[in-house]
């Protein structure tokens, strides 16, 4: 019944935390799928990880794999989805290839994370 770690979708799961809280750790899972999941398989929200019996991972494994594009099939869709985009020359398809915010913020100042650190332009200052 013990298991050293539980893996799933690819994803080594931690095993010392709750089912819900350790399903976030898989990417495309957030608290909403992670709840839903528990509740298709029928586990107790406060259970821990390393509570569960290889019948009960077994079963949130073919739970996600039959009705959740996870890890890498979903990171494959959204830049498929980011290319397309490019292709078309939209805006949106714009500013990804110039790497610059695609959502409307302002960029006069701000946008830092995407634009990275600020490069001085000589003779600035006046």
């Amino acid at each position: 019944m013990e298991l050293s770690v539980a893996r799933i979708a690819g994803v080594n799961i931690p095993t010392g935390k709750r089912v819900v809280i350790a399903l976030q750790y898989i990417h495309g899972i957030g608290p909403k799928k992670a709840q839903e999941i528990v509740e298709k398989v029928n586990i107790a929200p406060e259970r821990r990880v390393n509570e569960l019996s290889d019948a009960e991972v077994l079963q949130i494994r073919e739970t996600i794999d039959r009705d959740y594009v996870v890890e890498g099939d979903l990171r494959r869709e959204v830049s498929i989805n980011i290319k397309r985009l490019m292709d078309l020359g939209c805006y949106r398809g714009l500013r990804h290839r110039r790497n610059l915010p695609v959502r409307g913020q302002r960029t006069h100042t701000n946008a830092r994370t995407r634009k990275g650190k600020a490069k001085p332009i000589a003779g600035k200052k006046k």
